[in-house]
C-alpha cells in the first residue's frame, strides 16, 4: 500500500472529517483491549463472573425490559425485524448482535444506529474500572479474567443503560444457559430454528443443544419458538413448562400465511396471535427470512400485552419495509452480480440454496467459500454443490479459518475437481470469480461459508465501487 494511500492519512489532516472519525484511533485501542482477552469463539461455561461485574455497575443490564434471542440460524435477521417493529411502535431500542462484518461498532445498535466512537469509547471508561476489579477477585480465587464477550456484553448494558433506552434487543452469543447475555431477565425469550452447530460446546444432539439454549427462558418470560425440530421443541417445552410460563410455537400460535416473490424482495402475510397482517412488503429474499419476519411480528406481539392486541397494519409495513440485514442474502455487485450470504452452517447453506431456486434466475453460479475451523465445512459444501457450477476456494484473515489447501481438499472430494480453483487471498478468488461470470450472462457469484469472508467481501465491494 503506497504512502499516499486514503488508508494511511491521519485523521486530522481530512477537514471534512467528523468528530466520531477523529476518535476513530480512540476507538481502536479500546477494541484492541477487549480483543486482548479470550475470544469469543472459546466461552467460558460461567455466568457469575459477569454477574459480580454487572452488579458492581449498578446492574445496568435490569435498566429496561429484554426481548432475548437464541436459536442457531436466523437469530441476527430476527433480533433486527424485531428492533425495527419496536421502532415503528415509537420506542427507543438498544441491539446486541454478533458477530460484526466490518466495525465492531456494528454490534451494538442505539435507535437503529451503530453506536458512536465517543459512545463506544465513554463506555468502556465507565466499565473498566469494574472490570479490572473483577479480573484481580477472580485472580485471587484462581479463577481466569473476563472473557471479550463477557467483557464486551458489560460494555453494551452499560451503553444502553446511558443511552437511555426503552428496550433491549438481546441476541446470544452462543448458546444460552451460561452465555454472559443470560445475567439480563427475559421478558420475551425467542427461539429461532435450533440445529447442530458449534457442537464442541453445546452437545453434539440437537436435544442437548436445545436444553442449553432453553436457559433463557426466565420465571415470568413469554416464550415464542419458530417450528424446531421435535427434539428440539420437547427440550422448549419442558423448560417453559418447569417454569409455568406461556409458550407461543409457530404453526398453532403463529404462522407465515402466504408469500409471494416481488421486486426487491417478497411479499408476506404473517398470521399473529391477535390479527393477521397480509402483503405486508419485505425487502429480504428467501423463505427463512418471512418466517423471520413472523416469529419477529410474534415475539413483539408478546411484548405488547402477551398477545392480546394487534400491531397497527402501518406499523408492520413501515417496519418491514425498512428492515434490513447485511451480510444476509445481500446484493453487493452488478454486472456482474455478486451476492453474500454468511451461512456458516449446513442449516444455513440450505436455506441459501432454496433461496436461490426460489428468488433468483441465475443459470450458473460461482461460490466463493471460506469457512472457520470449528464449522462443519463437508456439511456446508454437501450443501451448496448442487447448486454450484463452480467453487473458488479461499480463506478469511481470520486466524480460524480453515487454510484454502485444505478447504479444497474438501470441496474436491465432494464436488468435482475439475470445477475447483484455490485461492490464498480472498480478494484473488473473488477478482477470478467475478472475471468468470462477466463472460456470460445470467452468471452470479455467491460469497459464503462464513461471516468473516462475508465481511470481507462487503468491504472490498466497497473499496472497488462494484455496486452503483
Amino acid at each position: 500500500m503506497s504512502e499516499n494511500s486514503p488508508r494511511n492519512k491521519k485523521l486530522s489532516d481530512d477537514p471534512e472529517l467528523s468528530d466520531d472519525a477523529l476518535l476513530q484511533p480512540r476507538a481502536d485501542q479500546v477494541y484492541a483491549q477487549l480483543l486482548s482477552r479470550v475470544g469469543e469463539s472459546s466461552p467460558r461455561p460461567r455466568l457469575e463472573p459477569t454477574r459480580r461485574a454487572a452488579a458492581l455497575l449498578g446492574d445496568p443490564q435490569a435498566a429496561s425490559p429484554v426481548i432475548h434471542i437464541a436459536g442457531t440460524n436466523g437469530k441476527t435477521s430476527t433480533s433486527r425485524i424485531i428492533d425495527s417493529l419496536l421502532r415503528a411502535h415509537g420506542l427507543r431500542t438498544g441491539l446486541l448482535t454478533s458477530p460484526h462484518l466490518s466495525r465492531v461498532n456494528e454490534r451494538i445498535m442505539i435507535d437503529g444506529e451503530p453506536i458512536s466512537n465517543e459512545a463506544f469509547i465513554a463506555a468502556w471508561s465507565e466499565i473498566e474500572p469494574y472490570v479490572t476489579m473483577t479480573d484481580a477477585a477472580l485472580a485471587q480465587e484462581g479463577e481466569a479474567p473476563l472473557t471479550y464477550f463477557e467483557t464486551f456484553t458489560l460494555l453494551a448494558f452499560a451503553a444502553f443503560a446511558d443511552a437511555p433506552v426503552d428496550v433491549v434487543v438481546l441476541e446470544t452469543g452462543m448458546g444460552g444457559e451460561w452465555d454472559s447475555t443470560n445475567i439480563a431477565t427475559a421478558d420475551v425469550a425467542v427461539f429461532t430454528p435450533i440445529a447442530l452447530d458449534h457442537v464442541h460446546r453445546l452437545g453434539s444432539t440437537i436435544a442437548e443443544i436445545a436444553r442449553t439454549k432453553a436457559g433463557i427462558i426466565k420465571q415470568g418470560s413469554v416464550v415464542v419458538t419458530a417450528a424446531q425440530d421435535p427434539a428440539a421443541a420437547a427440550e422448549l417445552s419442558a423448560k417453559a413448562a418447569s417454569l409455568g410460563v406461556t409458550i407461543v410455537r409457530q404453526g398453532d400460535g403463529f404462522d407465515v400465511a402466504a408469500g409471494t416473490m416481488a421486486v426487491g424482495g417478497q411479499l408476506v402475510s404473517v398470521r399473529g396471535r391477535s390479527s393477521t397482517y397480509g402483503d405486508v412488503f419485505l425487502p429480504l429474499y428467501g423463505a427463512h427470512q418471512a418466517q423471520n419476519a413472523a416469529v419477529a411480528v410474534a415475539a413483539v406481539e408478546a411484548f405488547f400485552g402477551d398477545g392480546t392486541q394487534a400491531l397497527p397494519l402501518d406499523v408492520v409495513e413501515e417496519a418491514f419495509a425498512t428492515a434490513t440485514s447485511p451480510g444476509r442474502l445481500e446484493l453487493v455487485g452488478i454486472d456482474p452480480t455478486v451476492i453474500v450470504d454468511a451461512a456458516h452452517n449446513p442449516h444455513g447453506a440450505q436455506s441459501l440454496t432454496r433461496a436461490l431456486e426460489e428468488f433468483f434466475d441465475f443459470d450458473e453460479i460461482a461460490f466463493v467459500v471460506g469457512v472457520l475451523e470449528d464449522k462443519d465445512a463437508e456439511g456446508i459444501i454437501s450443501a451448496l454443490a448442487p447448486k454450484a457450477t463452480r467453487f473458488y476456494v479461499t480463506q478469511s484473515a481470520s486466524d480460524r479459518a480453515v487454510s484454502s489447501d485444505d478447504l479444497a481438499y474438501i470441496v474436491k472430494e465432494i464436488a468435482d475437481s475439475d470445477s475447483t480453483w484455490e485461492y490464498d487471498e480472498a480478494s484473488e478468488a473473488l477478482a477470478a470469480a467475478r472475471a468468470w461470470a462477466a463472460e456470460q450472462p445470467k452468471r452470479a457469484v455467491v460469497v459464503t461459508g462464513s461471516i468473516t469472508l462475508v465481511g470481507e467481501a462487503i468491504d472490498i465491494a466497497s473499496e472497488e465501487g462494484w455496486k452503483p
